[in-house]
């Protein structure tokens, strides 16, 4: 309903639009003007329709509206990259977090997000031929779409149409990650070659139409998915990490060009709503419950942080309200228990409804793929790996707020311990790694990955479905295992999760021909949670 609300609201801004654009061309030839140029009038309409578009188009990334973020964001990246627990004792028969999900939740990546991005991109089509603008508008695409192929596999790329239909022959995966790198490299090229002309302000609500700041970003975008390549195609991998890293301009590298939206509508972040759902307010003596409703932070995460005494848990989460744990998260893929007596009491989410960003990709997201690709396969970033791997860190804290960068770098002795349950039910007794925050030169190329990948996943939070591509293509950092008795998949799924999300059944309905024959030829098992993906390899 709120989608539908807002899609109602853009109709109405584009025939007011409209409208005005009919009202001000009515007295043309009486305008004394040069007939060739634009009044101020007009090019402030252009914007306004230029920020309609990219806005639309920046909802098909991560979406705007509160229920869409909750399944792909909350119920889908958030649990399986060891960020959130679901702590709604509903979910526990049929949740993505205890991997046997009902339709209507993993259909929406895949089902909703290209009917987003496509319109949005042919409005951009027709309200500017500014080259610019456009490659800004492709630089989204790339972001939204790589999340559907990280999740599902094979899907439809490279022959969808203007309207974003999904009936048509599906790409596999490698031909669609290599398609988008093509198309971030045309994008570079227009943005570089544009790098001093910046557009209008008011049309661009990421980077406030800083030509630079979509160049960093999109070299980042293409140095993400060549790492998404490393051990599928190290080769083609190489090159594309290598060409972002000898670009003039390279990739985001200080606070200022983090990738955000802090504009939001009348419901604000739609993170904030969703982890807040059903929560608690007030204790039976009327205190307020600090902590969030049907997402908790998870214990992963808390328990790799409280290992590092790592500062930023206070920019992260709440405290927890059992006695005697500051901060505890609730261990997902578990018996979800009662939230009102007793999943309230975990850490939640620290997020607020406004003030708040919601954060697409990071400046420290860019340091640590660097390092990875130094450390780990040799690559030449122009850096070394240790160098990056500092910065990285630095950056986070910087961009949370928090002070103590340079001690939590060189700590050689903090470790994560066991999970220790306050409820005493799901505790866990095995170290998810012995590895302190202090670089180690003379460590193995596997061992520096592991760093490298705890760092780069405390930094990404909450960026779920990142996190746990990242997961999924490396294995860092270990997360705690789904219970045996919680696993629903029916033992299809191992307990160490899923390796991808099944295909909408909407695809089987109304493209069953296209998907069988990607099934078939490129995805590489069945339709199962349980197949790896083509990054997924190593």
């Amino acid at each position: 309903m709120f989608y539908m609300k807002k899609i109602f609201r853009y109709i109405l801004i584009f025939a007011g639009a409209s409208v005005l654009a009919a009202a001000c061309t009515r007295n043309f030839e009486d305008m004394n003007r040069d007939p060739f140029g634009a009044d101020e009038e007009e090019l402030s309409r252009d914007a306004y329709n230029v920020r309609s578009a990219l806005l639309g188009l920046a909802d098909g990334i991560i979406a705007l509206d509160v229920n869409t973020t909750q399944f792909t964001e909350a119920l889908l990246g958030g649990p399986l990259a060891g960020y959130l627990s679901d702590a709604n004792a509903g979910f526990n028969q049929n949740s993505i977090g205890r991997f046997n999900p009902p339709n209507n939740w993993t259909k929406v990546l895949m089902e909703d997000f290209p009917s987003r991005i496509y319109p949005n991109l042919r409005q951009l089509h027709n309200v500017t031929d500014d080259e610019t603008i456009l490659a800004v508008g492709d630089v989204i695409k790339v972001a939204g779409m790589h999340r559907i192929a990280d999740t599902y596999g094979p899907m439809p790329y490279s022959q969808i149409g203007v309207d974003g239909a999904l009936q048509v022959p599906f790409d596999s995966q490698e031909t669609a990650y290599k398609t988008m790198i093509s198309e971030l490299d045309a994008a570079i090229e227009v943005l570089t070659r544009n790098r001093t002309n910046n557009f209008s302000a008011n049309a661009d609500i990421i980077f406030a139409g800083n030509v630079e700041k979509w160049c960093r970003y999109a070299n980042s975008l293409k140095l993400r998915l060549a790492m998404r390549m490393s051990y599928a195609d190290p080769a083609y991998a190489q090159k594309a990490a290598e060409e972002v890293a000898a670009h003039e301009i390279g990739t985001m590298a200080s606070a200022d060009d983090i990738a955000q939206l802090t504009t939001f509508g009348k419901d604000g972040n739609p993170l904030y709503v969703a982890v807040n759902y059903n929560r608690v307010s007030t204790h039976e003596d009327g205190s307020e419950c600090i902590t969030t409703g049907d997402s908790h932070a998870a214990a992963d995460i808390i328990l790799y942080m409280n290992g590092y005494n790592d500062p930023r848990r206070a920019a992260y989460f709440t405290k927890s309200e059992w006695a005697g744990f500051e901060y505890v998260g609730l261990r997902h893929g578990i018996i979800i228990p009662d939230h009102a007596t007793v999943g309230h009491k975990y850490s939640g989410i620290k997020i607020e409804q406004f003030d708040s960003p919601l954060v697409l990709m990071t400046p420290a997201e860019s340091a640590f793929l660097k390092a990875e690709a130094v450390a780990v396969f040799g690559w030449n970033m122009g850096g070394s790996a240790q160098d990056f791997y500092e910065e990285g860190i630095r950056l986070s804290f910087e961009q949370w707020g928090v002070n103590g960068a340079e001690a939590y770098i060189s700590d050689v002795t903090s470790v994560p311990g066991t999970y220790n349950d306050p409820a005493g039910t799901n505790s866990y007794n095995n170290p998810l790694t012995t590895l302190a925050v202090a670089w180690d030169e003379s460590a193995s190329a596997e061992v520096k990955q592991e760093r490298i990948m705890i760092q780069k996943w405390i930094a990404n939070f909450p960026l779920g479905n990142e996190s746990w591509a990242d997961i999924r293509r490396t294995g860092y950092p270990n997360i705690l295992p789904c219970l045996e008795e919680a696993n629903n998949s029916g033992g299809i799924v191992s307990n160490d999760g899923p390796r991808r999300i099944k295909y909408p059944q909407e695809e089987y309905t109304s493209n069953a021909a296209y998907l069988n024959e990607a099934i078939g030829k490129y995805l590489g098992g069945p339709d199962e949670m349980s197949t790896r993906l083509w990054f997924d390899c190593k």
